[in-house]
């Protein structure tokens, strides 16, 4: 069963030991919609948040220690229950196949998902896959089972991280699926995210929400996102990555690397990042009822969000989408019988699902940048946030913000 916190011990869960300036704290951190920007045409949902669809919970384990490990695990539990006994229907799709991901064929032949998903770096997704089917073995009524799918996730963090250090274990695991809660989620340096960047940027874990009018059957698309990709930064239509001449044909990125004597004084804190390709993982949630077949048509349209934030799926991306419906009448118990019935949407109905999850996952995927703080990490390397000194003006200059103060 999902394990219910106080806020207080919820936080615990967060404070991690950290290295001075390993994150370096922005007082004028804020989420896309702190800044003005409010990209696309519907309504967020109350945290706007994956956590808005009803029973999704999020939980991260962030770790920070001595000069090299950057890195954790964010784990997604689709609902309270026992996700082995009560499944959800489930879909994958992938828009660039460079990764490392676990459990993804059995969602595709059978449309469900029995496990948490777990998300963390390219090194450990074995060990999380791990982890995670240590934790449904463990659960009450699962004493029998001799097969879990366990889901795992994976980008690539070592340009900050360690990653041949292969610190993630099954307690790492354990401790984000028991920290996990609904309600507003952590998103930046935190969890999967901790040494993750993206389109030249400190990056990190996003999410963001729709929710459809009522005429519209006023369902909710969540959307979370753990960002490490490249490619020309776009922001709400803003071409911000062209404006700053940084972007993936420069190949320039503005990290700051430890000096070398070798080196002229001037060259010693920026250079060429030959590796910006990345990956992306793009997590989907919905309370409307769909199967798997729709709800990878749904999962393929996240992958035009990417596209609006400037994403291309690069040669080296691995860009994963996996999209779950959290509907009752669409669950499939593992005592069904062999014929049951099911109520889902049609076809014709998929259309505002579609605007919602476009829209969910470019902001997600915003969030992710504007909540990530500047890291230094692995051999001395820095990556610096989005400096909202240069943005902002450039967004109040083409109409996205209005005016303000940051």
């Amino acid at each position: 069963m999902l394990r219910v916190f106080c806020l207080p011990l919820f936080l615990a869960c967060l404070l991690i030991p950290s290295q001075a300036n390993a994150s370096a704290p922005h007082d004028d951190k804020g989420r896309a919609r702190d800044l003005g920007l409010s990209p696309g045409i519907l309504t967020p949902g109350r945290w706007n948040a994956i956590t808005d669809v009803a029973g999704v919970a999020v939980g991260h384990h962030t770790l920070i220690e001595g000069e090299s490990i950057r890195t954790g695990v964010t784990a997604v539990l689709p609902h309270g229950a026992n996700p082995y006994r009560e499944r959800v229907p489930a879909a994958v799709y992938v828009g660039n196949g460079f990764g490392k991901a676990v459990g993804f064929t059995q969602i595709r032949e059978l449309g469900e998902i029995e496990t948490p998903i777990a998300l963390s770096n390219t090194l450990s997704v074995y060990q999380v896959a791990h982890g995670v089917a240590d934790y449904v073995l463990e659960l009450p009524g699962n004493e029998d089972v001799r097969s879990v799918n366990a889901v795992a996730g994976e980008t690539n963090d070592g340009w900050l991280n360690d990653i041949r250090a292969r610190v993630i274990d099954g307690d790492a695991v354990a401790r984000a699926i028991e920290a996990a809660s609904s309600g507003p989620v952590a998103e930046g340096n935190v969890g999967a995210g901790t040494g993750t960047r993206a389109l030249g940027f400190k990056a990190g874990i996003g999410t963001s929400s729709r929710v459809l009018p009522a005429e519209r059957g006023g369902h909710t698309v969540g959307v979370l996102v753990q960002s490490n990709f490249g490619g020309v930064l776009s922001i709400d239509g803003v071409p911000v990555g062209e404006r700053l001449g940084q972007h993936f044909m420069v190949g320039e990125v503005p990290y700051e690397r430890p000096a070398s004597d070798s080196e002229p004084a001037d060259e010693r804190t920026t250079g060429y990042d030959p590796d910006v390709d990345g990956s992306i993982m793009i997590v989907v949630a919905t309370d409307a009822p769909l199967t798997s077949r729709n709800l990878e048509r749904l999962a393929r349209r996240a992958m035009l969000g990417l596209a609006r934030t400037g994403g291309f799926s690069s040669n080296g991306s691995g860009d994963y989408v996996i999209a779950f419906s959290t509907h009752e009448a669409v669950r499939i118990h593992v005592d069904d019988a062999d014929v049951r019935t099911v109520s889902e949407l049609s076809n014709a109905a998929m259309s505002p699902l579609f605007l919602a999850v476009v829209e969910a996952t470019e902001e997600a995927i915003l969030n992710s940048l504007f909540m990530a703080e500047t890291m230094t990490g692995h051999e001395g390397r820095t990556m610096p946030a989005i400096p909202l000194e240069k943005v902002v003006p450039l967004l109040e200059a083409h109409g996205a913000i209005e005016t303000s103060e940051h």
